[in-house]
């Protein structure tokens, strides 16, 4: 990688040479500007307004736009006489936590590289000292022609400078935030703790960027002489009026979208009613060792299962057993004709006390049958429930 600035790093009376490296770089597709007509390029000249004539680069100066709009020429000369102690120097002034920088002054980002063969043992100390103490170092450094604020912190093996602006270039939010009388529910809160617990975490090396991928198609598409791809539209969300049924829609499109893409097991997306909260805000659920509702409703509906199914085993069991009773009762009335006919009127009574008799043995048999079928039907509930 190429350098951009070669200086040290002061660290009180230690010095190690480094160089600085662009930390990031812009993978935006950049376009030119052409005359529609023919495709020719469209440029821009350096054109002097008194003149009305092209000028050359060493021809160009520096001046300061007053506010009256007259132009105050500031030469190299008036610029090289100013006190800039850091124009090759990263000097190291405090070591703070690392909360304490608030990301709104963070812009770019660089990489310190040790210069030459000297500067890896006081890089080393360095590094492993900013490692150890859980710190960044805040310091002073001048680039392109000004003095600027620095954060140095460890990232893997190297060192990292992120340029900061400084306090007086942060703007307060002031006219930002809505009213403060507006109030927020505690179930309108419930929900959203569900939506980010359904969202839950992303790694970020899985993001890119989709648009200039499909910008990429399209230009290779022109390229070739083809059609460009047409890109699939997303319909247009309807307006929910509803911050509570907005926020349930995106439960359920979280859910679903998880479960799409293989995210985790279907619970863990699962939409269900959170309990109130107390008033007082307290330490977010755990949801993770919580046994869900449908568990719940599961074993409630296979208890009432085998309590319909115990009640139609009895239910059956007296049907069955009146059966064989009306049975043997038609059978016993039909041998009893049958004896009176043979036998003649002599016998009738005979007949009539055998047929009685038999009828008394089959009502105990319907007793029987009654608590046979309570009993099998009490063994058999408990066995079911157990299982």
């Amino acid at each position: 990688m190429r350098s951009i600035w070669n200086g040290a790093i002061s660290f009180g009376l230690v010095s190690i040479p480094v160089k600085l490296v662009n930390a990031t770089e812009s993978h935006a597709v950049s376009f030119r500007q052409i005359h529609t007509e023919d495709g020719g390029r469209i440029r821009y000249r350096k054109v002097c307004e008194l003149e009305d004539r092209e000028v050359a680069q060493d021809e160009i100066g520096k001046a300061y736009e007053d506010a009256d709009g007259s132009m105050i020429p500031i030469t190299d000369e008036d610029l090289s006489h100013l006190p800039i102690p850091t124009a090759r120097t990263i000097e190291i002034v405090a070591f703070v936590p690392e909360e304490r920088i608030d990301p709104l002054q963070m812009g770019s980002a660089y990489y310190l590289a040790a210069s030459g063969a000297p500067a890896a043992k006081p890089y080393t100390l360095l590094r492993e000292a900013l490692g150890r103490s859980n710190r960044v170092a805040i310091a002073k450094f001048a680039l392109r022609g000004r003095e600027r604020l620095g954060m140095l912190r460890v990232v893997g093996d190297a060192i990292a400078m992120h340029g900061l602006l400084w306090p007086d270039e942060v703007r307060a939010p002031e006219g930002v935030a809505p009213d403060s009388g507006v109030t927020v529910r505690e179930q309108e809160l419930d929900l959203a703790d569900a939506l980010m617990d359904t969202l839950g975490e992303i790694d970020l090396d899985d993001l890119h960027d989709e648009y200039r991928e499909a910008l990429e198609q399209v230009i290779a598409a022109k390229a070739a002489g083809e059609t460009p791809p047409e890109t699939r539209e997303e319909a247009a969300p309807g307006k929910v009026l509803d911050l509570m049924a907005a926020l349930e829609s995106s439960v359920r499109a979280a859910r679903e979208s998880r479960g799409g893409e293989g995210a985790g097991p279907a619970e863990e997306a699962e939409v269900r009613s959170l309990p109130q909260r107390t008033p007082s805000r307290r330490t977010p659920k755990e949801t993770g060792g919580k046994k869900s509702t449908s568990t719940a409703a599961r074993k409630t509906a296979a208890r009432k299962t085998e309590a319909k199914k115990s009640a139609a085993t009895e239910s059956e069991g007296k049907r069955t057993e009146g059966k064989r009773a009306e049975a043997k009762k038609s059978t016993a009335s039909a041998a009893g004709k049958s004896t009176a006919k043979s036998a003649g009127p002599g016998k009738k009574t005979a007949a009539k006390s055998a047929a009685k008799k038999t009828t008394g043995k089959s009502a105990p048999t319907r007793s029987t049958a009654k608590s046979t079928a309570k009993s099998t039907a009490k063994k058999t509930s408990p066995r079911k429930r157990s299982a």
